[in-house]
């Protein structure tokens, strides 16, 4: 799923969707590494891993638990640089549909 249009056109051709908050809560934090995980990260960066990706940037952070070390413009520049999107919203988002479309059945 490249994008939000793309993700609402499957959901509206599935059959038997599950109940949105039987995949997560309301209140319920996804892990960063669930929604980039290693497939979205393989097919749209150079990198192997999530974890491996942050190791990688323009900072000290040694993992995804250290993405905060990373500072905004850098970690723009770096996902603009080793992905295949533009920026980091982009990288963010295109994360979102896919792990969206995953946990729907869509992918």
């Amino acid at each position: 799923m490249s994008d939000d249009s793309e993700l609402r056109r499957a959901a509206e051709t599935a059959e038997d969707l599950p109940d949105p908050h039987s995949v997560v809560g309301r209140t319920e934090e996804v892990p960063l590494r669930e929604v980039f995980d290693d497939a979205f990260v393989r097919e749209h960066t150079e990198f192997g891993s999530f974890d491996e990706m942050v190791a990688a940037s323009p900072s000290d952070a040694t993992s995804a638990d250290e993405l905060g070390k990373v500072g905004d413009g850098e970690w723009d520049a770096f996902v603009a640089e080793t992905t295949a999107f533009d920026d980091e919203e982009a990288f963010v988002f295109a994360a979102r549909d896919y792990w969206v479309a995953v946990q729907l059945g869509l992918e």
